[in-house]
């Protein structure tokens, strides 16, 4: 399999899972680590504009500023956390599948509809309320507290901030219908 190559200004959906589905985040402490590994790795290199962090896996859209060494650096993120986790649940192995996978967004409906897949995620797998999920990016967004995300950036993608949460509950009102009918 040939993995998607990196590049300056395009959007990507980062995500992976731990290895035959194991959970890669046992706690919330596990979760705040990661996202500072993030917030560390991010810098200089891409932005953040959506992430969701579940138990067993994670999903983050990111866009590149410097494609320089960036596969390498998501490397040295993964492979960090796994070595902490590993050390703290006394474990030893692969922790993630084994390439992180990276999809390039190739337009912005795909990248709208996208952001909402990502916050969704808690309402998809665990029927929990997306809007006060902790580790999503999804009240950070409507959140006026600082953040590195680029927050007016992705509500622009919506037009205004009542668009972005109207688009949030349509689609979850369309997963409801279709769970429904299963």
């Amino acid at each position: 399999m040939r993995l998607e190559v990196l590049k300056n200004d395009c959007f990507y959906h980062i995500y992976n899972r731990g290895i035959n589905g194991c959970v890669i985040f046992s706690n919330d402490d596990n979760k705040l680590f990661f996202l500072k590994k993030l917030k560390y790795f991010a810098t200089n290199s891409f932005k953040v504009y959506a992430y969701c962090l579940m138990d067993n896996h994670f999903h983050l859209i990111i866009k590149v500023i410097n494609e320089t060494n960036i596969t390498q650096q998501f490397s040295n993120m993964f492979n960090s956390y796994a070595k902490a986790y590993n050390k703290q649940e006394s474990r030893t192995g692969s922790l993630f599948e084994k390439h992180f996978k990276r999809v390039q967004l190739k337009d912005e409906v795909y990248l709208k509809n996208l952001i909402l897949y990502v916050h969704l995620n808690p309402f998809h797998h665990l029927n929990q309320d997306y809007k006060t999920f902790q580790f999503s990016s999804f009240a950070s967004i409507l959140s006026d507290k600082e953040t590195n995300l680029p927050r007016l950036e992705v509500i622009d993608l919506f037009d205004n901030i009542e668009n972005f949460m109207d688009c949030h509950l349509l689609k979850q009102e369309f997963l409801n219908e279709i769970y429904t009918l299963e």
